[in-house]
């Protein structure tokens, strides 16, 4: 009886096609069904944060400039990966980013935990003429960014936007959006520890020799020297990719 059921089925493409469908929509139903009983598929970490106006400015001439197009910022599962850039990347770490810059194609470096690696001084002779630091790079120079002043005044706009999007910017970053970034690129200027306070471990200025108004290089550097520091995810590391540091 079953051989021949079988061959029913097989005969009657219109048969076929219908039990088919059935078929995925019992499959997509397992899956889907599922994410609506869950408040995120995300897996929380310490850490993180929404980026400060000045950082989330730089994030935007990154994208701008299409620096995407040769720095992933992905660092993949894999043990030549994690011993050349440091723990693969987490889910949460791109939360609040929209869009995220997710890849694997590299002309360049992978940048997700490139914060803190080289000086201020460093990032600003890289921007200006790549070849003075790293003689085989191929990367195009960006030294008008120094000479580009930063359009503040619209970042206020730019969190509340992000806002309507799930980023818990408050009221209150939103309101002292124009003025944390001046802070951040020149804390000498006002109150370092509130800012601090509303954007922990935000990388402080100056970011370049002479400080005057903020400009676009300022914005990122800030952006640069914030990736990969702020997810506390020592703890979590599996013991195996541990002993590969």
């Amino acid at each position: 009886m079953g051989a021949f059921n079988h061959s029913v089925i097989e005969k009657s493409a219109p048969l076929f096609l219908l039990l088919t469908l059935v078929t995925i929509a019992i499959g997509g139903l397992v899956q889907i069904i599922p994410l609506f009983k869950i408040e995120s598929t995300i897996e929380p970490v310490k850490g993180m944060r929404p980026y400060s106006p000045l950082e989330l400015a730089g994030r935007n001439i990154y994208i701008r400039e299409g620096c995407y197009n040769c720095h992933s910022q992905m660092i993949r599962p894999f043990r030549d990966e994690v011993d050349r850039y440091g723990h693969y990347s987490l889910a949460a770490e791109s939360k609040y980013d929209h869009p995220f810059q997710w890849g694997s194609k590299r002309t360049g470096p992978d940048l997700a935990r490139v914060g803190g690696k080289y000086s201020n001084a460093w990032h600003v002779a890289h921007l200006k003429n790549p070849r003075d630091v790293l003689p085989g790079s191929i990367m195009p120079p960006y030294g008008f960014l120094k000479d580009k002043p930063l359009e503040v005044d619209t970042l206020g706009d730019h969190l509340r936007t992000l806002r309507t999007l799930g980023v818990p910017y408050s009221a209150a970053m939103i309101e002292a959006a124009a003025a944390d970034a001046k802070l951040q690129a020149q804390p000498d200027s006002g109150d370092a520890d509130a800012l601090r306070a509303r954007y922990p471990k935000a990388p402080l200025g100056p970011f370049v020799e002479k400080p005057g108004p903020v400009t676009e290089m300022e914005a990122l550097i800030a952006y640069l020297q914030v990736l990969g520091t702020l997810a506390e995810i020592e703890a979590a590391r599996p013991e195996d990719l541990r002993q590969t540091r």
